[in-house]
């Protein structure tokens, strides 16, 4: 699945009069969800939103937000009996809208979708009367804003745990952290943007630490946005969930469910098959065009049928070791891309909606087996995006940004020039036909790919790119990433072991000299085998 940054856009300034009402009765309450916009309440899509979502009745609408409410309200002191019912409704509206929703399988992460002067922090404490109190204590004494509070069943010992999300812009946090430490069980620091020198964010040391953070999602799959062309088909949105639950249940080393897709869907499928191959041969790269045979062969991709994941993750593994793995939802971008660090890629199984077979929002099963898959079989490319999903590991925030971005102008987006000609290997391209031909056109602007400028490059999500970076071959963009993960400031290298399947860290001369070791008896054996070819 690609990564976005932008994921809860819709309606987050939406429903302003209301809003007001409820910043002018309770400001704490409501000063998460005050953003600006003028959307009437009375609007038709808003409106289908929120029957969509809650109830076909303003009476279910506000006795479902009353329940929400009251974990919210009640926390800061203020009664939800007093809120006109009208408002109630609304006030979920914009919660449900902006924030990420606990769904059933998945976790209430914030991560990817706070803004930079954002933390939210984790903890637990004794049920003793007045515990939270005073832990909340301790940041109005250190002047630190709260943006928001909520309660939900601790994963980790037998009572409930606190989600508080602050704006660290503002007071002084680290004090306010380090009182909390003393009167919390545990205390974690979800958001990677809050500066400690003497930690490092937690990042994955085996393939099958993946699972740890596999459910840690920005949104159910089943989660769709009110303009998403499949937001009132409930045949659609109940598939969706389908394939949202195949991926939640999935842990590493098992087989990746088959799936029987529907006549609807395969037609989907082909559509897109039929128009994007009529391209390839002139538009994507010699890469590309000399794996996608292999597929027809080996893993049924033809018109008339929708390859399996598992078939195509065994090919990939026997290609370059590279395997597919589901995904409920959006992943962080830290998350994402430690997966390239193993060579497994997050994949969706779900396919567009057939109104608009040539149009997703979202990244789908086309996107993942037309645009990706054909290039993770290529050995060059696929060291190239274990070397961004290495180089994010242990990385600060701001570098994971740039190597989001550098992920996005490559692997998303990324062009090169093969015996003289612009050709596209980037699957967001091999996977629209609207933008695959655009991009070779006079339109946009290319730019050669330098990791440290790419990296700082701003980009749309929704429209095709004004600009793409173009890379000479996979190789030389591979030495250019490994050239800039040098300047990434992390207290240590790592690795990739093949052989046991896990990331080494690098900190200490025994383990360099013992890779010194292993180096040198490779190149004894290249050496005996460049004798004997001459």
């Amino acid at each position: 699945m690609s990564l976005t940054r932008h994921h809860y856009q819709k309606y987050k300034g939406g429903l302003e009069e209301a809003v007001k009402t409820l910043s002018n009765a309770y400001p704490h309450v409501s000063r998460a969800f005050l953003k600006s916009g003028e959307e009437n309440i009375n609007d038709p899509a808003i409106e289908r939103t929120r029957k969509g979502r809650i109830g076909n009745s303003l009476e279910d609408e506000a006795t479902y937000v009353q329940l929400e409410s009251s974990q919210v309200v009640n926390v800061m002191g203020a009664p939800t009996t007093s809120l006109p019912k009208p408002t109630t409704s609304v006030f979920k509206f914009a919660i449900q809208e902006y924030l990420p929703t606990l769904m059933e399988g998945g976790q209430y992460i914030l991560e990817g979708e706070e803004d930079a002067n954002s933390t939210t922090l984790l903890f637990s404490m004794s049920e003793e009367v007045g515990a939270l109190a005073n832990a909340l204590k301790s940041f109005q004494s250190h002047n630190v804003n709260l943006r928001h509070i909520e309660s939900r069943p601790s994963r980790r010992e037998a009572k409930y745990e606190f989600m508080v999300e602050c704006d660290h812009s503002t007071g002084d946090l680290n004090s306010a952290i380090e009182v909390l430490k003393k009167n919390t069980s545990y205390l974690q620091v979800i958001s990677r943007n809050h500066e400690n020198k003497d930690s490092v964010p937690w990042f994955p040391r085996k393939m099958a630490d993946l699972d740890r953070f596999a459910n840690q999602i920005l949104s159910y799959g089943s989660e769709l946005d009110a303009d998403h062309p499949g937001f009132t088909d409930p045949v659609y949105r109940a598939r969706r969930k389908y394939f949202a639950d195949i991926a939640y249940n999935y842990k590493h080393n098992e087989k990746i469910p088959r799936v029987e897709y529907s006549e609807e869907e395969i037609q989907t499928w082909g559509t897109v098959f039929r128009n994007l191959t009529q391209l390839y041969k002139t538009h994507a790269c010699k890469e590309h065009i000399n794996v996608f045979p292999l597929l027809i062969e080996n893993c049924g991709y033809r018109e008339d049928n929708i390859p399996q994941l598992q078939d195509v993750s065994d090919f990939l593994r026997d290609c370059t070791g590279f395997t597919l793995r589901p995904v409920a939802g959006l992943l962080s971008s830290r998350d994402f891309l430690a997966g390239l660090a193993f060579r497994v890629f997050h994949s969706t199984q779900y396919i567009r909606h057939s109104s608009k077979p040539l149009y997703t929002p979202e990244p789908d099963i086309c996107h993942e087996l037309l645009g990706h898959a054909p290039l993770f079989a290529d050995p060059a490319f696929a060291q190239f995006s274990q070397e961004i999903g290495l180089a994010s590991l242990g990385a600060p925030d701001e570098f994971i940004e740039k190597l989001a971005t550098c992920y996005w102008f490559t692997v998303e987006f990324g062009m090169c020039r093969q015996n003289g000609e612009l050709k596209a290997y980037g699957a967001g391209l091999l996977s629209s036909f609207g933008e695959l031909e655009y991009c070779l056109s006079d339109k946009p602007e290319k730019r050669p790919f330098e990791p440290s400028k790419t990296c700082l490059q701003k980009y749309p999500i929704t429209e095709y790119q004004p600009v793409y970076y173009v890379s000479e071959s996979f190789e030389n963009a591979k030495q250019k990433m490994i050239q800039f993960a040098a300047t990434i400031p992390r207290p240590f290298s790592v690795r990739y072991n093949p052989y046991t399947q896990t990331v080494e860290i690098l900190d200490s001369k025994p383990q360099i000299q013992s890779l010194v070791r292993e180096i040198n008896c490779h190149m004894q054996v290249l050496t005996d085998a460049l004798v004997k070819l001459s």
